[in-house]
């Protein structure tokens, strides 16, 4: 990990894997503190926050935003079992492609194996820093196979609960 703050650093995070992981483990991130420990770690000057677009959460959507977050919003889908759809991969993929001028190295927040190959191509061009993943005991496998002998990508938010605990 290159923690060098002269560089640009954005961090792009899968809102949906975030959440949905952290709540699996018991607990709810504050993502206030998050945004401060993205920042003061890793030096991120912008964090895009991927997130499915809800009628009814703006209070939410103020809220990241007050925290520091760019939201990009995804339509979601209402299924007939109640269940909302909002997959925010391709959008994350996407903008990180858009900002790719705009920053020296990324932070990918997510345990999704579906980031694999926008990570390799970061990774070839020397632009990824740092692949974190928010539950060090649950994730696609195929992320285990961005760490070499030299550069070691992954990092857990999980051992980082009495930080980042709302």
């Amino acid at each position: 990990m290159n923690n060098n703050h002269s560089k640009i650093t954005y961090a792009f995070i899968d809102s949906q894997n975030l959440n949905l992981s952290i709540r699996e483990l018991g607990w709810k991130l504050s993502f206030l503190k998050f945004r401060t420990y993205l920042k003061e770690k890793y030096n991120a000057t912008k964090a895009f926050l991927f997130i499915g677009y809800v009628e009814g959460n703006s209070g939410l959507y103020k809220s990241l935003q007050e925290a520091g977050f760019i939201c990009i919003f995804k339509p979601t889908l209402k299924y007939k079992d109640g269940k909302m759809k909002g997959n925010c991969d391709a959008e994350l993929v996407l903008h990180a492609m858009i900002e790719y001028s705009n920053y020296d190295k990324t932070i990918i927040v997510s345990g999704d194996g579906d980031f694999h190959c926008l990570a390799e191509y970061l990774i070839k061009n020397d632009k990824l820093d740092t692949f974190l993943i928010p539950n060090q005991s649950k994730y696609s496998a195929l992320l285990n196979k961005l760490n070499t002998e030299k550069n070691k990508y992954l990092a857990f938010i999980s051992p980082l609960k009495s930080r980042l605990e709302l």
